[in-house]
């Protein structure tokens, strides 16, 4: 039963990817968070073959259909920026997990990072409008740039996310459909090179095998289908469902955050009674942010549209 949930949610979530140009792990990394029933590392892992996968497919598709909006110029040097960018959020992410037995504490961290992303994601794109947009050429701050996103994107294992679009939009003034297509190749790269670090350091990932047919397959199949509407969907059609997305993913960070309960309570001791208070302390703060976030999100997603 399990099996078959993960992969409705790997189908769909690389559906929306394949159309807003995010890889969809975006979606796939927290909403299994959600389920609390595997480890952070088994998580991403899955995570990241998943968006290989469609990102494989949906690059290769694209390309063999000769109506590729993928910029060479500036895509090449960001996707070999990204590939080492991967190489290092791996890095980063195995240091980090080093750096404490408790895997719940790395997912912590994962969880708050994407969780200000995507914040900032969503200010970004509110005030989009009134923003001035770059059209940077030159290839080392491509490369740069690229590095940036693939070290967010393996660390975080979620594949690109709405921080890809964000920076195409920025710094290179791309238009919706074209800097989601640039988004894929980009992820693409950093994926490829993140996972082989995995793969190639010898990290346990039996735990990964039972799933990772179903949702390799079902990104191929979400890929397919996304590919396939993104051409169909005007411009302005991909920029409302790239919007929706990201109050979907703040509403399941906001989820996560009672999560960080049971990881205060984890991590503070309670010798004499004061750590209990802390404890306490800690966990009535989080509910009532939880709860406040919530209605905040609420409010901003009527506002905003």
């Amino acid at each position: 039963m399990l099996l078959v949930i993960f992969f409705l949610i790997c189908f769909f979530a690389s559906i929306i990817g394949a159309i807003c140009g995010i890889g969809g792990g975006v979606i796939i990394k927290p909403v299994l968070d959600a389920f609390g029933v595997m480890d952070v590392a088994t998580i991403s892992f899955l995570s990241g073959c998943t968006v290989l996968s469609m990102t494989t497919y949906s690059v290769i598709k694209s390309k063999l259909s000769g109506n590729s909006n993928i910029d060479q110029k500036t895509g090449l040097p960001l996707a070999l920026g990204a590939a080492v960018g991967g190489l290092l959020g791996k890095w980063m992410f195995s240091f980090v997990s080093s750096l404490s037995p408790d895997k719940n504490k790395v997912g912590a961290v994962q969880a708050t990072c994407l969780m200000l992303v995507t914040i900032g994601t969503l200010v970004y794109t509110i005030y989009k409008e009134r923003i001035k947009t770059y059209h940077v050429t030159n290839l080392m701050a491509c490369v740069a740039i690229g590095i940036f996103l693939g070290i967010l994107s393996s660390f975080l294992g979620i594949g690109g996310g709405p921080i890809n679009l964000v920076v195409l939009f920025f710094f290179f003034s791309m238009t919706t459909k074209i800097a989601a297509e640039n988004s894929l190749y980009i992820i693409l790269f950093s994926q490829l090179c993140g996972l082989a670090v995995v793969l190639l350091n010898g990290s346990p990932v039996g735990g990964a095998l039972p799933y990772l047919p179903a949702m390799a397959g079902a990104g191929i199949a979400g890929g397919l289908i996304g590919s396939t509407l993104h051409r169909r969907l005007s411009a302005r059609q991909v920029s409302v469902l790239y919007r929706c997305l990201i109050f979907v993913i703040l509403a399941v960070c906001v989820w996560n955050l009672r999560n960080f309960p049971a990881f205060f309570k984890a991590s503070l001791p309670a010798d004499n009674g004061a750590g209990e208070k802390i404890c306490n302390s800690a966990v009535s703060q989080t509910e009532g942010l939880t709860a406040a976030c919530g209605k905040s999100l609420c409010r901003l997603s009527i506002f905003y549209f």
